[in-house]
């Protein structure tokens, strides 16, 4: 009996992955490059990723260096015509190509293979800090903010200190004068933060999830529409603190430009059935993310009207080169 088209789709993918374990088990498995240190939400992101196809199908490698400006350049000049390299991309990594930091690329000399999960902007202090709430955070760097430094992922300019830069402006505090401290990615945020080096971290939720089950923080705000569930479940929204500020942050992978469209389409193919499976909703809840499933040529209509938005944003703090 023939095969309906729904049921061939979801054949073939199987297929295709069978072919990706196949494929390592001939010592050449997929790579998913993370465009930062260990420990972040980039890292998270591979690692989903990583789960969800297995772990002898995909391997987990780092590039860090430039808040993922390194690992963009060697994709598009060294290594484009790559077919099993993956590289893992955020919002901040689409805030980074409107605001020019990737050189004169646009979001055109990639190949966006799909959307797995979004995140959001949270701001966080060590569980022993003083300050209860945002409230109290930006009182005292209004007050003294030369006494409050602040550690991001990135330097001026980044998505950690945008959403800084968004908060302080409606605390009437000049966001150039924040005392802002840049690592390369979350999980160095969070381990200066632990070590007492910075006060605060402006990050995101996901890496934030990962920290707060040993309560050695305090997630003082998300910055999202509504309360998010798991973890931080009782952290209150910026926006219930008084702040108009929500940062949603979509994760998923990219492609080098000079991949053909069959390695482009199997790829597509390959993360469709896995989001499609019945236990990625849950994998992705441990990833410290939420829903969010998009690929092939919707996800880079959507990039394209994201770098968009974020490059508007960024005009008002003159941040577009």
């Amino acid at each position: 009996m023939p095969l309906s088209a729904s049921k061939f789709a979801v054949s073939l993918a199987g297929c295709l992955l069978s072919l990706l374990a196949l494929q390592a088990l001939a010592g050449v498995p997929a790579q998913c490059i993370v465009p930062a240190k260990p420990g972040g939400g980039m890292d998270q992101t591979c690692k989903l990723a990583q789960k969800a196809l297995g772990a002898h199908a995909l391997q987990v490698s780092y590039m860090p260096g430039g808040v993922g400006a390194v690992a963009w350049t060697s994709i598009i000049t060294q290594r484009s015509a790559e077919a099993n390299t993956l590289v893992a991309y955020s919002g901040g990594s689409l805030l980074n190509l409107a605001e020019g930091k990737f050189g004169k690329s646009t979001t055109s000399n990639v190949r966006w293979v799909a959307g797995i999960g979004t995140d959001y902007g949270m701001i966080a202090v060590r569980s022993d800090s003083p300050y209860k709430n945002l409230r109290e955070l930006m009182a005292a760097i209004k007050d003294k903010p030369s006494q409050v430094s602040i550690g991001t992922g990135g330097t001026i300019g980044s998505q950690d200190w945008l959403k800084m830069a968004q908060i302080a402006k409606q605390s009437n505090v000049d966001p150039k004068s924040l005392r802002l401290v840049a690592f390369e990615g979350g999980g160095e945020s969070f381990t200066a933060l632990l070590a007492g080096h910075v006060q605060a971290v402006s990050g995101d939720a996901s890496e934030a999830s990962l920290h707060a089950v040993g309560d050695k923080i305090r997630v003082l705000a998300v910055l999202s529409d509504a309360r998010l569930p798991g973890a931080l479940a009782n952290v209150p929204t910026a926006h219930e603190q008084g702040y108009d500020v929500t940062w949603p942050i979509i994760r998923g992978v990219y492609m080098g430009p000079q991949v053909s469209d069959a390695d482009y389409k199997k790829w597509v193919n390959v993360f469709q059935h896995a989001m499609a499976q019945p236990g990625f909703d849950e994998d992705r809840k441990l990833h410290g993310l939420y829903p969010f499933a998009m690929t092939g040529q919707d996800l880079t209509n959507y990039i394209d009207k994201a770098v968009i938005n974020y490059r508007q944003q960024a005009k008002e703090f003159g941040l577009v080169r």
